[in-house]
């Protein structure tokens, strides 16, 4: 799933953005300056991927393109030979999967019995019957295959063993919700080995910064307002360092149909796109893993049990944004977040 645009305000210093398909972009050195600038623009698991990093590695962003292409092939629900291709279309046989994909999987139990089932990978059959791409905009699901698909949900169904993962027949995932935030890391971590000190990344919406800029500020990350998107407007901004910001939202990708706005976060209970009071929630954590998942868990709670359920994780905030335009955080963020 696309997230809400989270972007940096860049206060001291510009991106460098090169266009679509990759390069670099650098600047003259000398023997005391750091490293270059060098940065990417990509298209990968569905959504823009941009990269800043500072290093005078020339092959590292093209090695991380490649890796990034590893894990598409890997992960994606729509490559066919991939792990998640592969169990969709299992038929109830058990199948081996990379330790990347079965890392993924626990996680996603974890959160899913966290959550009591707000967070659920085998929402899958119901995401495949919502068409959110320009040309199908204002088209909704039929809602008797709808309330069918909503019966083979469940994330108790899935079986995992040393001699691999099992769904039921009928029954498939979706890591769009969680495989982002996985990946996002894994390329910082890849960055990290290459001797990267600095960068920022931005997998559709999935921010996460190495480290601080290069001068040793932090790195400051607007929050979109919700009704501002078009205009990037912000509703606040939050100074990182070595973290990862991650925002789910209501309008990045959905459409209005007699009042009623019909977005990507699905109910996991109906299949239906859930229906609070809530825009926007950005989930702030030391990796992009966590962050990715809980933006979602925690926007279909709504506020109030989304704010208890994040208070009570070690090294988690949240903010929260209306529908209404009323923004809230957790405690952790008091005196740290500015509101705009």
């Amino acid at each position: 799933m696309r997230r809400i645009c989270v972007f940096a305000l860049l206060l001291s210093m510009a991106l460098g953005l090169s266009g679509c398909g990759g390069g670099t972009t650098v600047r003259p050195v000398t023997a005391t300056d750091p490293p270059k600038s060098q940065s990417q623009v990509a298209f990968f698991f569905d959504t823009v991927v941009t990269m800043d990093v500072y290093t005078d590695d020339e092959t590292l962003l093209s090695d991380v393109k490649a890796e990034c292409e590893r894990y598409e092939a890997l992960l994606s629900k729509t490559v066919e030979g991939s792990d998640v291709w592969n169990l969709n279309h299992a038929k109830g046989e058990r199948i081996q999967v990379s330790p990347e994909t079965r890392e993924i999987l626990e996680k996603a139990l974890e959160y899913s019995e966290l959550s009591e089932g707000a967070f659920d990978v085998t929402v899958a059959p119901c995401v495949d019957l919502w068409d959110f791409s320009e040309g199908s905009l204002g088209l909704l699901p039929d809602e008797a295959a709808l309330a069918q698909a909503a019966e083979r949900v469940g994330w108790e169904q899935i079986d995992m063993d040393e001699e691999g993962v099992r769904l039921p027949d009928g029954v498939t995932i979706d890591l769009g919700a969680i495989a982002k935030g996985y990946i996002t890391d894994r390329i910082a971590d890849f960055m990290r080995r290459r001797g990267v000190e600095s960068g920022f990344l931005n997998f559709g919406g999935n921010v996460l910064v190495i480290g601080s800029k290069p001068d040793g500020a932090d790195w400051n990350i607007g929050i979109q307002d919700p009704k501002g998107a078009q205009q990037q407007a912000i509703i606040g901004a939050l100074p990182v360092r070595d973290q990862a910001v991650v925002t789910s939202g209501i309008y990045e990708r959905g459409f209005d149909v007699d009042g009623v706005r019909y977005h990507h976060i699905l109910d996991t209970a109906t299949g239906w796109p859930v229906q609070n009071e809530l825009a926007g929630v950005s989930i702030i954590a030391s990796n992009a893993f966590d962050a990715d998942t809980l933006s979602t868990t925690v926007f279909a709670m709504g506020v109030e049990k989304g704010t208890a359920f994040i208070e009570g994780l070690e090294g988690i905030e949240a903010i929260f944004v209306t529908r209404e335009g009323e923004v809230t955080w957790t405690s952790g963020l008091e005196g740290r977040f500015k509101q705009a």
